[in-house]
């Protein structure tokens, strides 16, 4: 259309307090424009950064995110991964943490979905695309930088009661490090925990300085950077420095580590690499009219050391 009569329409549009409708354009193209993003916890900061990058990311292909919070309750994932009570909804990105692949395997066809997150089933169980990072090798680098500084007494925080995936694979690579670097794994080092998050963090800390001197961890792998900053609150309480007394490092890469005291040693994943593999894969999804074959993405991650095992006072921007 010409200059002059896409200014008469916006300002028609701005007159008449015109909204586009939902409804109405999904019986037009089939489609509503609306992708839904469901994860465990927005109190999390990294679920709360990537969802800024979901919403970036489906901005630029003209798609309106709509956010769920399912505290891991399995019959909420399953909820959203059918579509059900969701009829506006073109596609979800799900972060599954409570239902099983079994469940999502008997639902996952039915509706266009890209699972984020880790991958405990075999490729061709869920037929869903799939966007994750390598959190065995991620937690094997970390734990690695921990040795490579003489650490030999290595603690372990996020082994988990449930069993979950992520707990699983990041006890795996920290394992596999050890072994690497000559150290023996002490199950004593690894207590287990409920939550990821601050204050489990902090309890199975003071419970690891609570050990003999001999046993006591000179270094402690965290699985997320909230167990890192409640184990750091843990140090701080028994007059213990970092690093010089215990190193730390984690998984996570969020701003809680950046601005911690000490700043913290972590795995950063590309947290923008994965919320552009999710949208894309579900837009591709959305707007085919041929089935496509289900893919597996492993999104980029790498360690950024700070204080927490560096020392020392690091200037954050310069």
């Amino acid at each position: 259309m010409s200059e002059a009569t896409r200014k008469r329409v916006l300002k028609a549009v701005h007159e008449l307090g015109y909204r586009p409708n939902p409804s109405a354009r999904r019986l037009r193209t089939g489609h509503s424009g609306l992708i839904g993003l469901a994860v465990p916890d927005l109190a999390t900061p990294y679920f709360a950064e990537l969802a800024q990058h979901v919403r970036a990311e489906a901005a630029q292909l003209g798609l309106t995110v709509l956010i769920e919070e399912t505290s891991g309750d399995a019959t909420e994932e399953l909820r959203l991964a059918t579509g059900v009570g969701a009829s506006l909804l073109d596609g979800v990105i799900l972060s599954p943490l409570g239902v099983s692949p079994d469940e999502l395997a008997a639902v996952a066809n039915e509706f266009p979905l890209v699972l984020l997150g880790e991958r405990s089933y075999a490729r061709d169980q869920v037929g869903a695309d799939h966007v994750l990072i390598d959190n065995v090798a991620a937690a094997r680098e970390a734990t690695a930088h921990l040795a490579a500084l003489g650490r030999t007494r290595i603690a372990a925080i996020g082994v988990d009661r449930q069993a979950s995936a992520t707990s699983r694979q990041r006890l795996e690579g920290f394992q596999l490090a050890l072994h690497e670097a000559g150290v023996t794994y002490d199950p004593r080092l690894a207590p287990r925990i409920k939550e990821f998050d601050r204050r489990n963090g902090l309890l199975a800390m003071r419970a690891l300085a609570a050990l003999p001197a001999g046993v006591r961890p000179d270094a402690v792998f965290c699985f997320s950077d909230l167990l890192a900053v409640g184990a750091q609150r843990a140090l701080f309480e028994a007059g213990a420095h970092i690093p010089d007394d215990v190193a730390v490092a984690s998984i996570d890469g969020s701003d809680e580590a950046l601005y911690s005291t000490p700043s913290l040693t972590s795995v950063v994943p590309d947290k923008a690499a994965i919320a552009s593999l999710a949208v894309k894969c579900l837009a591709a999804r959305i707007r085919s009219d041929v089935p496509l074959p289900f893919e597996v993405h492993t999104a980029p991650h790498w360690l950024h050391a700070r204080e927490s095992t560096n020392g020392g006072r690091q200037q954050l921007f310069r």
